[in-house]
């Protein structure tokens, strides 16, 4: 049976089939919220499952099991994105189905989910159902996909929801572009009544935002760039609540990025408005600060890194709960799109390979955040969506990552596995280093210096 909000009549994730893990995990600190646990064990996978936690050295491989050394080390259940790019129909010098999911694996990362701003959109049963069958052939990790809430994205008319739930989709969203139509999302929010589906909205009004390139402020008016007021946001995020009120709908808003946008947020669920809400690592850690040090297009995001008030209210969302979820909105461009003047390069940032060592580095060693928020609040997109949470606990499949929180590295020194290098955060030395990560029972990612041995 589907978990309550997937896809009627369709599994809601798909993925290559990988041999089942027979594999002893030794001595790691395993850290998970959901179940309780924040002490070292021994942690047995058994047919792609896990079978048995214990105290350290009380579990041995069974014959032909491999060993993963994880002393040291901690054992986190696997993080969960529900918004990533993977550029995959029509774009795949950017990025692939398996090019994508290798790099959320290399992450930590157990399932995504991709949005469907692609050539040709997600809009149709026809392609969508293409879509899985690609991805079952050559997704490392299990993926889900959303389907547009309108054709072509244009805003125009509706995509037929139910048929495109029934062919697998998990939700809907415009991702890229907002529904501008208020009746058209409220006639979005009338259908989902029949086919369920959450109604993930990407928040901006183009009569505010115009040309911008970059957050309106100080720095755009110092560089000469037109900028994107925070209310462009935040201003969408109060109507697009209110109409779900009315309906008594559920909507998700995504990539968050301004503190009146968290105040919208936090007065809609006050008023008992059924909404969820993410942020991404670049919006959790930067400012347009990065883009006066360096006029750099990677830094070139929407929505837009914001002022330091705008960080601290995302941070403090997160903390209060306000925000449900972090999501990395991984978006690849090739390099020449990107090595052009700043106000001509396209938007978007990857982030599935630095999501956790970016916000360990810059919240939780500095005392900001916790690390168990940190690692929750990685997995948690998986119930926005209706989706099974991973944990780590007896009889449960195994979907984990092992990370070195002392192992400090380069990003971009050794290469991505991401086909594009658009990364906000290239060349910044951070701390923690995801090793291995076993998804739908697998092993789907280890890291190139380490490696497992065998009972």
């Amino acid at each position: 049976m589907n978990p309550a909000g997937a896809p009627r009549g369709a599994e809601p994730l798909v993925h290559r089939e990988q041999p089942p893990a027979d594999l002893l995990v030794r001595g790691a600190h395993v850290l998970d919220p959901r179940a309780g646990l924040d002490a070292p064990y021994d942690v047995l996978v058994r047919g792609g499952e896990i079978a048995e936690l214990g105290a350290p050295g009380s579990l041995a491989a069974p014959e032909g099991a491999e060993v993963l050394e994880g002393e040291g080390r901690h054992l986190f259940p696997g993080f969960v994105d529900p918004h990533v790019h993977l550029r995959t129909p029509g774009q795949e010098h950017k990025e692939d189905l398996d090019s994508g999911t290798r790099a959320a694996a290399a992450g930590g990362f157990v399932a995504v989910v991709a949005m469907p701003n692609t050539d040709p959109v997600v809009d149709d049963a026809t392609v969508l159902r293409s879509l899985r069958e690609a991805a079952r052939r050559e997704a490392r990790i299990p993926v889900g996909f959303l389907a547009s809430v309108t054709r072509g994205l244009a805003g125009e008319a509706l995509t037929e929801m139910a048929e495109l739930r029934d062919a697998g989709a998990l939700g809907f969203t415009d991702d890229g572009k907002p529904v501008h139509r208020a009746v058209m999302l409220r006639k979005a929010l009338q259908y989902q009544r029949l086919c369920g589906g959450v109604l993930a909205l990407h928040e901006e009004d183009p009569s505010l935002s115009g040309r911008g390139v970059m957050h309106e402020g100080e720095v755009s008016a110092r560089l000469g760039l037109a900028g994107i007021p925070s209310i462009s946001e935040s201003t969408m995020i109060a109507r697009d609540a209110a109409i779900a009120g009315y309906e008594a709908g559920r909507i998700h808003i995504q990539h968050l990025s301004a503190r009146e946008s968290v105040a919208a947020v936090a007065e809609a669920k006050a008023r008992g408005v059924r909404l969820t809400a993410e942020a991404s690592p670049h919006h959790l850690t930067l400012t347009h600060a990065a883009v006066a040090a360096r006029l750099d297009t990677r830094l070139k995001m929407n929505p837009p890194l914001r002022e330091e008030d705008d960080r601290r209210a995302l941070v403090a969302g997160l903390r209060d709960g306000t925000i449900d979820c972090i999501a990395t909105d991984h978006a690849p461009h090739a390099r020449e799109e990107k090595e052009v003047p700043f106000e001509e390069a396209p938007m978007g940032t990857t982030g599935l390979e630095t999501a956790f060592a970016a916000l360990y580095t810059e919240l939780v060693l500095p005392g900001v955040l916790p690390l168990a928020l940190v690692v929750e609040k990685l997995g948690a997109g998986a119930a926005v969506l209706g989706l099974a949470t991973p944990r780590i606990v007896a009889g449960e499949p195994a979907q984990l990552c092992l990370v070195d929180l002392e192992a400090t590295w380069q990003v971009g020194e050794a290469g991505y596995e991401s086909r594009s290098e658009n990364c906000c955060f290239a060349g910044r030395e951070l701390a923690g280093r995801v090793l291995a990560t076993v998804a739908a029972g697998a092993v789907v990612y280890r890291e190139r210096a380490f490696a497992l041995s065998a009972a």
